[in-house]
């Protein structure tokens, strides 16, 4: 949600988390907003399932510091990731709604936390037994058999209902207080999960998961194993998963994988012989690795990657948990020379290794060894690997389920662009996860580029080098787009003045025998005399080999078309289906550009960029319909509106609008018979969504002149985006009283003393929608609210 303005009080709304069970309570007795624009999530390729997993466990800075008014961290490497936990100390951390729709637009799960720590005690208590009645109240008469602790399923079903109604996947449970009950409690408590894992199977869905945290151990003492075994089990047996704690010795893993194996199937369950079990496997299990060392086997950083060398995920088979990435933004921001741009090149570097061979990686010293642990063996984790190499790297869902939609926005930017014209910018930068997009898998550390066409491998020629970069000072639409680069040597082979080059730059799972649409909107940034430099969009389909060079199935191109747009960027468009059997299913397929280099003068190099602004992929559906704003409404606040982003101010009001879609002309058909084989009308697909949908809208505010008549809407002034990291809410944005125009160049408004005023007493705001196909509505299907 970048904003216009220079609000500084930003804090998180009312129950964005909870300090306690009473407070839990309060929310789940109240009636609460409805989170209305959480993406749900869809599944993703997996073709590997024997092999390991990737957990990211986020604690930065204590949770809830993202602000539309400075950078902050984000996580953009989501191929590599199957689960995201949102992790802070409160005792219920809730992932923002950015953050859910962030992890959930690339297929990954998203927990939020809950976390009994020193002085919990009291609560981990009323976790079992429920909510305590206000009321005097008591047993009709004396048991007269001893039974365990009383357990209630009260908890269990307020947090399903919370992920629920937030729109998150489970809970991490992490129990760092001791129980006081002993075995008595700790029985109750492996028996409560299961409650809480049957409730959020319910209520959110079958993928739903409550991973256990390697803590307390069966007789209630705060007693971390770093590994799986009997102190711990039935913890892990009651829950989906378990993290292990990080502070293992180098020979765990495969102690943990071993004991897991060792156990009878009628504990981890069997399809056949116990299927009210739910099945474990050995990816269940997740190896803790703290990224600022703290014991971990590495010791961190640089050096992670060794401890994940010994929990071998391809052939162990165990999971990964990885704690405390944001460590490459922390640990680096107060130094000298910190940027942006600097913590990027740093943060590449960890999860994809060098972009060029000069680049330099400090691994640091491995920590002293632990009590009874031996040195590692001499080969086992001696060069340095990016924490990416480790996992398989899986595309966002298909298109099919959810339009893939890209701007390469890490979620972050000190600008904002509406087709090409900058409508604002901060130095300081702005955070809004939620417009977080995929940057493009196969381009970091960089593209990897192969020749097109007829000559594969041209005699003489070397193929051209290629590099690619974030860009936050030109964009098409968001605040960012990729920028590529590419070198070629001078020749004099013959081949030299025609050269054409395949560039990957996105992963898709894309279905078979289904048609899709996709477009591409780039700019060349290099002019070269006697150069002429071509640019089309392609795709590729590779089966289960996303890196091979060799198609396995055949792409069928419907049709092509090339657009000048304004300010310099072109937009490319293609449809094509994927041939083959329908009962194929999704593929890993490969949507990148065909660039052709055609040059008069060979033997000199030659070097060039051009920027990549948007990519979308969606299904081609028929027959077509126009997307459209139908109105707006402004309501002003009552004294019990609060802001999103402000903790002091009440909003000035808020902006609502409706959506809506319209079909074009068609030729009625002559119906002459109740008998007559055919319909009225084209029919709309019934087995899926067609309905239009927005990603986001573009506000502008315009005072009215003081003749009483509505300036251009060109003279509009941008004041934000709906869809923050924080509201949740559809189509709706809050028009914050701190928003200021002074600095804005733009005629008869003014910012006052701070709020957004005019001298008329009259404001026209307009909503200006974008579709999830990427398209920005023109100005005749937008609309306009007068204030």
């Amino acid at each position: 949600m970048p904003l216009l303005g220079n609000l500084r009080d930003f804090a998180p709304p009312k129950y964005a988390y909870f300090e306690s069970l009473e407070e839990l309570d309060e929310w789940a007795g109240t009636t609460s907003l409805v989170f209305d624009n959480i993406l749900p999530l869809y599944p993703r390729i997996n073709c590997d399932e024997q092999r390991g997993r990737l957990l990211v466990c986020h604690d930065y800075k204590g949770g809830y510091t993202e602000s539309p008014f400075s950078l902050s961290y984000t996580f953009n490497f989501w191929s590599s990731c199957d689960t995201f936990v949102y992790f802070s100390h409160h005792r219920i951390t809730v992932p923002p709604p950015g953050w859910i729709n962030a992890s959930h637009r690339q297929g990954v799960k998203i927990l939020g936390t809950l976390i009994f720590e020193g002085g919990g005690e009291q609560d981990c208590l009323r976790l079992l037994v429920g909510k305590l009645p206000k009321s005097r109240t008591g047993p009709v008469s004396q048991p007269t058999t001893l039974t365990s602790l009383p357990l209630s399923s009260h908890y269990a079903r307020v947090l399903a209902d919370l992920a629920k109604q937030r729109g998150f996947d489970g809970y991490l449970l992490n129990f760092e207080c001791p129980l006081v009950g002993g075995m008595e409690q700790t029985r109750a408590l492996a028996a409560w999960i299961t409650l809480l894992q049957a409730e959020l199977k319910l209520k959110v869905g079958s993928h739903a998961e409550t991973m256990w945290y390697d803590s307390v151990i069966i007789n209630g003492r705060l007693a971390w194993q770093d590994r799986l075994n009997s102190l711990n089990l039935p913890f892990f047996l009651s829950s989906s998963s378990l993290f292990s704690n990080y502070t293992w010795r180098n020979n765990y893993p495969s102690l943990t994988a071993q004991y897991f194996l060792s156990l009878d199937p009628s504990l981890t369950g069997d399809v056949t012989s116990h299927p009210h079990i739910h099945q474990k496997k050995l990816q269940d299990i997740y190896m803790g690795v703290d990224v600022w060392g703290r014991g971990s086997h590495g010791n961190g950083g640089f050096g992670a990657f060794k401890a994940i060398s010994h929990i071998a995920p391809s052939s162990l088979g165990l999971s990964v948990a990885l704690f405390g990435q944001a460590w490459t933004w922390e640990s680096e921001q107060d130094k000298t020379g910190w940027s942006w741009d600097s913590w990027w090149t740093y943060e590449r570097k960890l999860w994809t290794g060098k972009a060029d061979p000069l680049e330099e990686i400090s691994v640091p010293d491995m920590p002293p060894l632990k009590h009874g642990e031996v040195p590692c063996e001499a080969g086992v984790h001696d060069e340095f690997t990016s924490l990416a190499s480790y996992f398989q790297q899986t595309p966002p869902p298909d298109p099919v389920l959810l339009p893939f939609h890209t701007t390469f926005s890490p979620g972050v930017g000190r600008g904002w662009f509406v087709e090409g014209r900058e409508v604002f910018n901060r130095p300081q930068g702005w955070t809004d996860v939620n417009k977080q997009t995929a940057l493009g898998d196969f381009v970091w550390p960089k593209p990897v580029i192969s020749w097109e066409g007829d000559i594969m491998d041209p005699e003489g020629l070397e193929i051209p080098d290629a590099k690619s970069q974030i860009c936050m000072d030109n964009a098409w639409n968001g605040g960012s787009s990729l920028r590529l680069s590419l070198v070629a040597s001078g020749s004099e082979s013959e081949h030299a003045a025609f050269r054409c080059v395949w560039m990957p730059v996105q992963s898709l799972a894309i279905t078979v025998a289904r048609v899709y649409e996709a477009s591409a909107v780039y700019k060349l940034e290099t002019e070269i005399s006697g150069v002429d430099i071509d640019v089309a969009l392609s795709i590729k389909a590779f089966g289960d080999s996303p890196n091979s060079q060799t198609p396995e199935f055949e792409i069928t191109s419907l049709s092509v078309e090339e657009t000048n747009l304004e300010r310099g960027w072109s937009l490319l468009k293609i449809r094509f289906s994927l041939g083959g059997s329908p009962q194929s299913g999704s593929q890993h397929s490969s949507l990148g550009l065909i660039i052709t280099i055609v040059s008069e003068e060979t033997t000199q190099p030659l070097a060039f960029s051009l920027l990549l602004g948007q990519l979308n992929v969606y299904p081609s559906l028929s027959p077509p319909h126009i997307p459209s704003l139908l109105w707006a409404d402004f309501t002003f606040p009552n004294t019990k509106t609060t802001s999103p982003v402000s903790t002091v101010r009440p909003p000035l009001g808020t902006l609502t609008w409706e959506v809506s879609t319209s079909f074009p002309s068609f030729n009625s058909p002559r119906i002459t018979s109740p008998d007559d084989s055919i319909a009225a009308w084209p029919a709309q697909p019934s087995a899926e969504a067609w309905f239009p949908k927005l990603l986001y809208a573009n506000i502008y505010a315009l005072e009215y002149n003081p003749n009483g008549m509505p300036g251009k809407v060109e003279d509009a002034v941008w004041i934000g985006t709906s869809g923050s990291g924080y509201e949740g809410m559809r189509n709706t944005f809050v028009v914050e009283r701190g928003i200021s125009l002074s600095s804005v160049s733009a005629p008869n408004i003014s910012a006052g003393d701070g709020v957004l005023s005019t001298g008329t007493g009259r404001m026209r705001f307009y909503v200006q929608g974008v579709t999830e196909s990427g398209v920005v509505l023109d100005w005749a299907r937008c609309v306009f609210v007068d204030v």
